[in-house]
C-alpha cells in the first residue's frame, strides 16, 4: 500500500486514465520494482548515469549552499516516468547531508497534514515532494509562505475569537517532483528556486546502468547483451531494470552463464518487445492504422474502437512514445501512421491516389 514515506509506489491512474496491468514498458513503477529500485538507486552523483548538464548545475548550487551554510533553494525536477526524479532527491539530501523527508501530493490531504511534516523539518533538510501537481489546492495555498517566507500561517479558534499567527519553520529545502509541469500553478512554479527537466537517455548511457544493474544483482552480461536490453527500454532506465530482471529469468532457465546479444534479443521477443522498444499494443494500434485504415488519419474514438481499447488509455498510455519516436502523428482529422511505421511494419506497397506507402 501506498504510504507518505513511500512515493515511489504503483501506478495510481489519473481521472480517466488506466495503466494496462502488467505492461513490461510502462515507465510507471510496478510492485516488484520498489525492491529492485531500491537496491540499485545511486547515492551519490558520481554514480548517476546521465542528465549531465542538470548534475553538473545541481553539484554548483549544492556546493554554494554548502559553503554558505545556508539550505539549497528550492527545486523543481520534471519530466516523464521512470528517468530518475526519485533517485536524484536522494542524492541532493545525500550530497547536501542532510536528512530528507519523502510524500507526495496526493498524500497530503488536509493542511494539518501538511503542517506536520513542516513543523517536524530539520534546519537545511530536504523535503521531497512526489507527483506536486496533485497537490490539493487548500494545502498549496499554505505551501506558498512556507516556501518564500519559512513561515506557517494557522488559524487559531473561530468566529469573533480567530486569529491567525505565524509559526516560524527552520529553513528547508522543498524539492517537488513532477511528470505534468503545465499543470502547476504559477504561484507555486514561481517558488522553487532551481528547476531542472530530466530527459530520456539515450543507449550509451542505458547501457552503463544495465551493466551497473547487473553487477548490482550479481547477473553476468556482457556489452552487447546490456546494448540489447538498452535500446528497447525506451530510453527510461526503470523499464531498462525490469527488462533485465526478465530476462536474467530467461538466462537462469537454459542454464547461460553470462547474458549476451544473443539470449537477450530472443528472451525479448519472447516478452513481445521489439528492437525500439515497441510492445504488443503498441504494434496493433500501428497495424491497425496501416492495414484497416490505410495510414489514417483515423478519429480516436474509432481506432480505440478498431483495437478494443479505452480512447483515453490510448491517448495517455500509448500515444506519447510512438508520437515522441515518430511512429504516430496526431492531425485535425485524426490519427496518421508516419512514413517510419510503415517502414518498421516492412509495408511497402503504394498507394496510387495518395502517393504514401502502405
Amino acid at each position: 500500500m501506498p504510504t507518505p514515506d513511500r512515493p515511489n509506489r504503483p501506478f495510481i491512474p489519473k481521472r480517466g486514465e488506466k495503466e494496462p496491468l502488467g505492461r513490461l514498458t510502462t515507465p510507471a513503477p510496478l510492485a516488484d520494482d520498489l525492491a529492485l529500485e531500491g537496491s540499485v538507486r545511486p547515492r551519490r552523483f558520481d554514480d548517476f548515469v546521465g542528465q549531465k548538464g542538470l548534475l553538473e548545475n545541481l553539484g554548483i548550487f549544492i556546493s554554494a549552499a554548502k559553503k554558505r551554510g545556508e539550505a539549497l533553494d528550492h527545486v523543481l525536477l520534471y519530466g516523464p516516468p521512470g528517468l530518475g526524479k526519485t533517485t536524484l532527491a536522494n542524492i541532493i539530501a545525500n550530497e547536501l547531508e542532510v536528512p530528507i523527508k519523502a510524500t507526495s501530493g496526493p498524500a497530503l490531504e488536509r493542511a494539518a497534514d501538511l503542517a506536520g511534516l513542516l513543523t517536524n523539518c530539520e534546519e537545511r533538510s530536504v523535503l521531497f515532494l512526489d507527483e506536486i501537481h496533485r497537490l490539493n489546492t487548500i494545502v498549496e495555498e499554505y505551501l506558498y509562505p512556507a516556501m518564500e517566507d519559512f513561515t506557517l500561517d494557522i488559524v487559531i479558534d473561530r468566529g469573533p475569537a480567530a486569529r491567525a499567527v505565524k509559526l516560524p519553520l527552520k529553513k528547508f529545502t522543498l524539492i517537488g517532483a513532477t511528470t505534468r509541469a503545465g499543470l502547476l500553478t504559477s504561484p507555486l512554479r514561481s517558488r522553487f528556486g532551481v528547476v531542472g527537466r530530466l530527459d530520456y537517455y539515450n543507449a550509451g548511457d542505458l547501457t552503463h546502468i544495465v551493466k551497473r544493474s547487473a553487477g548490482i544483482l550479481g547477473v553476468s552480461i556482457s556489452d552487447d547483451g546490456a546494448h540489447e536490453i538498452a535500446r528497447r527500454s525506451r530510453g527510461t532506465p526503470r523499464i531498462a531494470n525490469r527488462l533485465l530482471r526478465r530476462v536474467r529469468d530467461f538466462a537462469e532457465v537454459q542454464g547461460a552463464k553470462a547474458i549476451d546479444r544473443k539470449i537477450a534479443s530472443e528472451s525479448l521477443s519472447a516478452l513481445n518487445v521489439d528492437v525500439a522498444g515497441l510492445d504488443e499494443m503498441d504494434l496493433k494500434i500501428l497495424e491497425t492504422l496501416i492495414h484497416k485504415f490505410r495510414g489514417g488519419p483515423v478519429g480516436l474514438n474509432t481506432l480505440a474502437v478498431a483495437v478494443a481499447e479505452e480512447a483515453e488509455t490510448l491517448e495517455e498510455i500509448y500515444e506519447p512514445y510512438l508520437i515522441q519516436e515518430g511512429f504516430l502523428d496526431r492531425t485535425p482529422r485524426g490519427r496518421s501512421a508516419t512514413p517510419r511505421a510503415f517502414k518498421h511494419l516492412g509495408v511497402i506497397e503504394t498507394h496510387a491516389d495518395t502517393g504514401r506507402l502502405l
